[in-house]
């Protein structure tokens, strides 16, 4: 069942016995969404939102209006544990990316789970800690001058994350992408193909090979 993945992907609940994670796993609503639906909003219950299939974008509103991309969030990562400790959601929405799958935890029901499971509360301002200092780490991000310094970073850090290989899959739009380093979509595609001219990545829609880390750290 689609349900059982949502308990077992998280990292939070992994410890736990099998008797546990059956607990919470009843604790939780399953909710299937489609792409463009708002998954949570400044509006919605405090609640911990977990994405079992498919993807979700975090975002806020900034002072003008306009739509900023945070992150994006994967099977086996969640949004919203700020909230359960009783922090209130001011400015941020969830938005289905694509046909998404979500087990919803709402903050009454994961007090009753902190009286069996104490150590849950570590583990998640464990979790809050980390996701601060990503948050630190874009807005310095953000004080890159240039773009394309902006987007050979983004790179990088992707291919970081996937364990060092070269071949990279760009988890979000061009558009959506764009937000995140703060430009403009046809900056965005200039500077991708400025980076194909000089042979530093080889592109393919979303799929990005890179060919020359060294060029792209020197940028």
């Amino acid at each position: 069942m689609p349900q059982d993945l949502c308990v077992q992907l998280v990292p939070l609940f992994q410890d736990l016995s099998g008797e546990d994670q059956l607990n919470i796993q009843r604790s939780t609503k399953f909710r299937t969404f489609h792409k463009g639906d708002i998954v949570f909003s400044p509006h919605s219950d405090p609640q911990l939102s977990i994405v079992a299939r498919g993807s979700m974008k975090v975002y806020r509103i900034t002072s003008n209006g306009r739509e900023q991309l945070l992150r994006v969030i994967e099977p086996g990562g969640y949004e919203g544990e700020s909230q359960l400790f009783g922090a209130s959601n001011q400015n941020l929405y969830g938005e289905a990316l694509a046909d998404t799958m979500v087990c919803v935890l709402l903050r009454r029901d994961f007090m009753r789970l902190l009286d069996a499971h104490p150590q849950l509360s570590i583990r998640l301002l464990s979790t809050i800690a980390s996701k601060m200092a990503r948050v630190e780490e874009q807005t310095q991000f953000l004080t890159m001058g240039r773009v394309e310094e902006r987007l050979a970073s983004y790179l990088l850090d992707l291919s970081k994350s996937a364990g060092g290989s070269r071949r990279v899959r760009i988890p979000m739009t061009m558009k959506e992408l764009a937000s995140y380093l703060g430009t403009t979509p046809e900056t965005l595609s200039r500077k991708l193909r400025y980076l194909e001219d000089r042979r530093i990545i080889a592109r393919q829609r979303r799929d990005v090979v890179i060919l020359s880390s060294q060029q792209l750290e020197e940028i």
